[in-house]
């Protein structure tokens, strides 16, 4: 779908006799561009920036010379994300409490603009933010969107040998840190029940549904109530939720929705919403809880 800014572009199209400016190429690759940026920065407001800036790069360019405007237009967007991402000041050092990505509908593009799922879960986002922005670029490219060491390298401006490095290396990362998850229907399962328990604030159900190590991450940027640290542990966790139990459930509305290629439950209170809930469980239960409650973060959600 067009932005704001597209739209207000397409009559000019008509008024010049079909010359576009760029926008037909543009637009066909518009859900990959954004596709890559929100992998690369977990943030769907920080990709509109980015494709926007893209937009005006393509618009100063010399496309006449430009044998492949999809791979140009890519290769701008992921130089741009890498640009940001390495930008201090621009990215999470000052942010208050854990940040968590901020989540975007997938009911209607399960893929989000890549072949496969592949660097969509809240959980891989959250991953691939520890790495170097090199190493994310690479991994999303090569995972999400299934572009060769050539084509990787070619975007970056390194060896191909290199790119092959960074992918190996960022795929190892992510390896060692994600678990064999149950699947679709045994996901729900498992949120449900847990959305179940924490209602009530059932201490023994919570802890028979969470694996020992169980983590819950709270994201509030500050401007709601939330948990500042991730708090650990099956029973820590447990007590946790129960503690907030009586009040937080009260006047609210709970919603199944397809967020990141997961189903999670939104919260609204007033048809506004004002949390979103994804866990992700194992074999041995639920090993992470996220709690996406910053209201900038919700506000491309839809009530149901």
């Amino acid at each position: 779908m067009p932005t704001v800014m597209e739209e207000e572009l397409i009559p000019n199209v008509h008024d010049r006799g079909g010359h576009d400016d760029g926008l037909s190429a543009f637009a066909a690759v518009r859900p990959r561009l954004f596709g890559i940026a929100y992998r690369m920065l977990g943030s769907a407001a920080e990709s509109e920036d980015i494709l926007q800036d893209v937009w005006m790069r393509w618009q100063t360019t010399n496309r006449n010379v430009v044998e492949n405007p999809a791979a140009f237009l890519a290769t701008i967007t992921t130089r741009m994300c890498i640009n940001l991402i390495q930008s201090a000041s621009s990215r999470h050092e000052t942010y208050t409490g854990t940040w968590l990505p901020e989540p975007v509908d997938t009911s209607s593009d399960p893929t989000l603009g890549a072949e496969r799922e592949e660097a969509l879960q809240l959980a891989v986002l959250v991953l691939l933010e520890k790495l170097p922005a090199t190493e994310r670029a690479a991994y999303v490219l090569r995972e999400a969107f299934d572009y060769s060491y050539r084509e990787i390298a070619e975007t970056l401006q390194i060896e191909e040998a290199n790119a092959r490095q960074l992918a190996s290396r960022a795929r190892k990362h992510i390896a060692e840190e994600r678990r064999t998850a149950v699947n679709a229907k045994e996901q729900r399962r498992f949120l449900e029940a847990f959305i179940n328990a924490a209602q009530r604030g059932d201490m023994a159900t919570l802890e028979n549904l969470f694996a020992e190590d169980v983590v819950s991450y709270s994201d509030g940027g500050g401007f709601v109530r939330a948990a500042r640290v991730p708090v650990a542990g099956r029973e820590r966790v447990a007590k946790f939720i129960a503690a907030f139990a009586s009040h937080f459930w009260l006047g609210v509305t709970l919603s199944w929705t397809h967020v990141n290629g997961r189903e999670s439950i939104l919260i609204s209170c007033a048809n506004e919403p004002i949390g979103l809930v994804a866990t992700d469980a194992s074999d041995q239960g639920i090993y992470e809880i996220m709690w996406v409650m910053r209201p900038s973060k919700l506000s491309r959600m839809q009530t149901k």
